[in-house]
């Protein structure tokens, strides 16, 4: 009995440094800012920049005990939009394309003013593939949903997993 009420005692201790999601956040930082990814693709999909930016921001808020700001903070990510484009993927038996792919690219600056050595400057790419007999603007929002979930959770271990 003893045992489990040091492991809890222990547990609530650590508040700040550890969190149950993996992240590994310096003790001394309560903040971290998000600032709007503004869009500099030559093909511009206009819902973009506010879903990965509020995205972004509410995994922050839901996965670790930082308090989102807006302006200066501990931890700071900005960045930028570089590339939306969708290409042929794959062609069929015959020759004609039966799957193509919708690539997004944002480029990522993390600044940590609580330990300057994790900062980062780095670019991040996910895609999905589409049978290209769809309309693509029936499906283009659930792409998005999906590739910016993936860029989310790319930004969030680079900056504050650490694996």
């Amino acid at each position: 009995m003893t045992f489990v009420a040091f492991a809890v005692a222990l547990l609530v201790s650590c508040k700040g440094g550890y969190s149950f999601t993996g992240a590994s956040i310096p003790p001394n930082a309560k903040t971290i800012s998000v600032a709007t990814f503004p869009n500099y693709a030559s093909l511009v999909n206009p819902q973009l920049s506010q879903k990965l930016t509020d995205d972004l921001r509410n995994l922050y808020a839901s996965q670790t005990s930082l308090n989102v700001v807006n302006g200066d903070a501990d931890l700071e990510v900005s960045g930028e939009i570089t590339s939306y484009s969708t290409r042929a993927a794959a062609l069929s038996s015959n020759d004609e394309v039966s799957m193509n792919r919708l690539t997004v690219t944002i480029k990522v600056k993390f600044v940590n003013n609580c330990d300057p050595d994790a900062n980062f400057e780095q670019s991040f790419t996910r895609y999905r593939d589409y049978n290209a007999q769809l309309n693509f603007s029936s499906i283009e929002s659930s792409l998005v949903s999906e590739i910016v979930s993936e860029l989310c959770d790319d930004i969030f271990n680079k900056s504050v997993v650490n694996w």
